[in-house]
């Protein structure tokens, strides 16, 4: 327990039991995961999971906001008749990502999508030009 214990506060509460048990062994002692677990179970010693927080929202900017040409009217009835953009992220082992999706209203199947590490304007333009590249819609029908 002495060695759990040592090896808990080490990895600032973060082991849970396969890598204990890994550790343990590195030491030298002669463990198996089951009873690293119950060990751990007994004596109450957890891993503290903690979640990364990323700002993504900066509302004090000086851009123009578009106004919002929906009006939360969400069905369409043709294709290419209405589409919605957004942009979310994604942690992944690498790192954050960021995903730009554009969205057809009818068929509710992405039509346009981009991943990038960086949030810029590039990112949803270039999920827009996929999707014209895609449904290639009429002339002027796309800010209209």
């Amino acid at each position: 327990m002495v060695h759990i214990r040592t090896i808990h506060a080490q990895s600032r509460r973060s082991y849970g039991r396969p890598r204990m048990t890994e550790k343990l062994r590195a030491a030298g002692l002669s463990v198996g995961h089951r009873r690293v677990g119950r060990l751990m179970r007994e004596y109450d010693i957890r891993v503290v999971r903690t979640r990364r927080f990323k700002v993504t929202t900066n509302s004090a900017h000086s851009h123009a906001i578009a106004p919002n040409q929906l009006g939360q009217h969400f069905s369409a009835t043709a294709i290419n008749q209405k589409w919605t953009a957004d942009i979310t992220y994604i942690w992944t082992r690498e790192g954050w990502v960021y995903l730009s999706v554009v969205l057809d209203l009818f068929s509710r199947r992405i039509i346009g999508w981009n991943l990038d590490a960086r949030m810029t304007a590039k990112l949803a333009v270039t999920a827009l030009k996929r999707a014209i590249a895609l449904r290639r819609p009429p002339k002027g029908k796309l800010l209209g």
